[in-house]
């Protein structure tokens, strides 16, 4: 581990953070009944609306609406992320923003037509992923999760593969003030991993490098480590493909299990992810091929070839394209 200059932030990116969290996710799924079976139950969440072709599904400990979205489509495809806004004031001025920098606006600020309704704004990022940011959207009820609970509180954070990632963490810096956290790198292959945090947590998002643009994972929270280690348990049990886990990794120093869902999406229980004291708090850059970084207690599988194939997951077929819905 090194905390020499590894990063030096982008002088133009604001100076506050234009997002205050992580919302939900959209994706897109050829197998629309099955993705939703197997979120309701297998990993623990509840379906809180649907039509049929998209399906809105909550975690129990979470206010926002919901935390994943599922389209039915004939392609796969990750359809959204979302983030919040301090404001409807705030989306206007980032929505202005973006417009005089030359980012691609989907659409200008409105009335959201989703569940819990709010003000926002669609764009393509810079590798044509569609960007939702909105303020005001009414909070769903929710409730503290009980010990032994082992169903998600909220989502955690969301990784995304780009073969360019230098220009895409350069992109959430300087037009949303995201922070380098850490970064994890291969002594051959250079920097690979940058973790980046739009509040205290360590990171809402992740960049990682990949032979095409595609979701990597989605991360979900769970209340501690009985509850992580139960819900890694059942999933098991149910015979759910594990890809990598139970472990710790040092990035964030969040505990993990991945599991592939019924459409090849990889998704991850974690809890314990760090919370930084942002005054301090300096880059670490992390050689992943010792085995502590990727897993501190040493009782995941390695990270071989079979791990890294997963995460890559199929190439977005949506990018450039906004989602219907």
């Amino acid at each position: 581990m090194t905390t020499d200059t590894i990063h030096d932030p982008d002088p133009d990116a604001p100076a506050q953070y234009a997002f205050t969290h992580l919302r939900h996710i959209g994706l897109a799924v050829p197998d629309h009944d099955k993705q939703v079976e197997f979120y309701t139950q297998n990993w623990g969440l509840s379906e809180v609306g649907t039509d049929g072709d998209v399906t809105y599904l909550a975690a129990a400990g979470s206010p926002e609406r919901y935390a994943v979205r599922v389209r039915r489509s004939a392609d796969k495809r990750l359809d959204l992320i979302a983030f919040g806004a301090a404001d409807n004031q705030a989306v206007d001025d980032l929505a202005a923003r973006l417009g005089r920098s030359g980012v691609d606006l989907i659409g200008e600020p409105g009335t959201l037509q989703t569940p819990g309704g709010g003000y926002g704004f669609r764009f393509f990022d810079v590798d044509g992923r569609t960007i939702e940011v909105s303020a005001d959207v009414a909070v769903r009820e929710h409730r503290k999760i009980e010990a032994g609970e082992s169903i998600p509180v909220k989502l955690s954070h969301v990784v995304i593969n780009t073969p360019d990632p230098e220009t895409t963490v350069a992109f959430y810096e300087r037009h949303f003030g995201f922070r380098v956290s850490d970064i994890l790198m291969h002594p051959r292959m250079g920097r690979m991993m940058w973790f980046l945090r739009t509040n205290a947590m360590h990171h809402s998002l992740a960049i990682a490098r990949g032979p095409h643009v595609a979701l990597h994972h989605a991360s979900f929270e769970l209340r501690g480590i009985d509850e992580y280690l139960r819900g890694t348990g059942r999933l098991l049990r149910s015979g759910t493909e594990k890809i990598w886990g139970p472990g710790r990794h040092m990035a964030g120093n969040n505990t993990f299990s991945y599991f592939l869902d019924p459409n090849g999406n990889t998704m991850e229980y974690t809890t314990e992810l760090e919370v930084l004291d942002e005054d301090t708090w300096h880059p670490h850059l992390l050689d992943f091929t010792r085995p502590e970084v990727a897993d501190q207690w040493g009782t995941a599988n390695a990270m071989n070839e079979f791990v890294a194939s997963r995460s890559f997951n199929d190439p977005d077929k949506g990018l450039f394209v906004a989602p219907p819905v």
